[in-house]
């Protein structure tokens, strides 16, 4: 039996080979599910309604292949994709799992690692090409450090710019439309990772040579770790138009990096989210692919990690149907109405500065104890956000 909320290809929905192909394995005991190959994974994306695949080089590519094993191991991938009818929207590459990377990859104090990074991210670059990726995603999950006694975090810094500059370049020079998405993340593995937030990385992007093709890949559990906002992180992105992919998962604040089921906590966080990047609320919809980087419980065998990818998409999709109905509920209107009235158009004085402007805000009476006297009804506002989540109004 099937509903609305099942998932179909149009949603653009991604899983990575990384999220369902976890066999459960953890710092405390080994694997409880048995390894499937990325042939099989992609068939079974297929048949729960996923859109899209997307991959790290070393999940599709074992490390240390040869030249003709990579190209026949690429086109039994890209085979198998296609006849799924499925697509590859996005790659990464892995510089973090490798011995070599003990010390960071593009910010590693050796200049021979950095190197030898950089290398690795172009061949990487090539297979996402080869296979239809149209975005390129790096996570610094090795750059970072446990002492700051190992280096000034400004030649970090430097290094990691070096890196995108030139890389950047690179694939400017090869003529391929591609973007980059830097992703976030405060710590774990590293004591503490260069770029810990949206925030930070969206500064760091304006001091790069070819800004323009690059953006963020922002992760709900990333953001959530230390207790930040993951709708306040994509909606910066999002104002400032770097929102180039997206991480969706779920996790509980101060935990390590649980990649839960999307929507599995935080459900109020996840309806904002998901209203946000419907673009119900008013503003334009996020139109690229909604990527769960999650995995299935350690508990669950292979019906249970598809159920989990089931339990994804539908979540969103059921989110999103309470999300459209919030904002067109009349109450939920006329308090947001009210609340940002402007009969004076007093708004208006308030952006670039003028004479004119400066004269008009300098005269306007202005009573900060009627302004404060005025209640907001957001107790009531955030009481309807609650039962439309719930399911119980609209």
């Amino acid at each position: 039996m099937t509903d609305q909320f099942d998932p179909t290809p149009s949603d653009r929905f991604t899983f990575g080979l990384w999220t369902v192909g976890n066999p459960g394995g953890d710092p405390f005991g080994p694997a409880v599910r048995p390894s499937k190959s990325p042939l099989e994974l992609v068939e079974g994306l297929a048949q729960v309604g996923a859109w899209g695949v997307n991959l790290h080089d070393n999940d599709l590519i074992p490390f240390g292949s040869s030249p003709s094993e990579r190209d026949r191991i690429v086109s039994e991938f890209r085979a198998a994709v296609d006849s799924a009818g499925l697509c590859v929207p996005m790659a990464t590459t892995n510089l973090f799992s490798h011995p070599v990377f003990r010390d960071g990859a593009f910010t590693a104090s050796d200049p021979k690692v950095r190197a030898y990074a950089v290398r690795k991210a172009m061949r990487a670059i090539e297979t996402g090409v080869e296979l239809g990726a149209q975005t390129i995603v790096f996570w610094g999950g090795r750059e970072g450090c446990e002492s700051d006694a190992c280096r000034d975090v400004r030649d970090a810094i430097k290094w990691y710019r070096d890196a995108y500059d030139f890389l950047g370049g690179w694939v400017k020079e090869q003529g391929w439309d591609l973007r980059f998405a830097l992703e976030a993340k405060p710590n774990e593995p590293r004591g503490d990772i260069y770029l810990a937030t949206t925030g930070h990385i969206l500064h760091f992007i304006e001091t790069l040579e070819h800004a323009e093709m690059i953006g963020v890949n922002p992760e709900v559990a990333h953001e959530n770790m230390p207790g930040l906002s993951m709708v306040h992180a994509v909606a910066q992105a999002m104002e400032a138009s770097k929102l180039f992919h997206i991480d969706l998962n779920a996790q509980r604040i101060g935990r390590y990096d649980q990649d839960l089921r999307f929507g599995s906590e935080d459900a109020k966080g996840a309806f904002f989210l998901v209203r946000l990047l419907e673009g119900t609320g008013g503003y334009d919809r996020y139109e690229g692919p909604r990527h769960f980087d999650a995995h299935a419980y350690r508990t669950e065998d292979w019906d249970g990690v598809w159920d989990f990818a089931r339990g994804c998409m539908r979540t969103y999709k059921i989110l999103a149907a309470r999300a459209a109905a919030f904002d067109a509920d009349p109450e939920v209107r006329e308090i947001l109405e009210a609340g940002q009235a402007d009969p004076d158009s007093v708004g208006e004085l308030i952006g670039s500065f003028d004479a004119e402007r400066c004269a008009k805000l300098e005269a306007l009476e202005l009573d900060p104890e009627a302004l404060a006297a005025v209640g907001k009804r957001y107790e009531r506002l955030d009481q309807l956000a609650m039962e439309h989540l719930l399911g119980v109004r609209g």
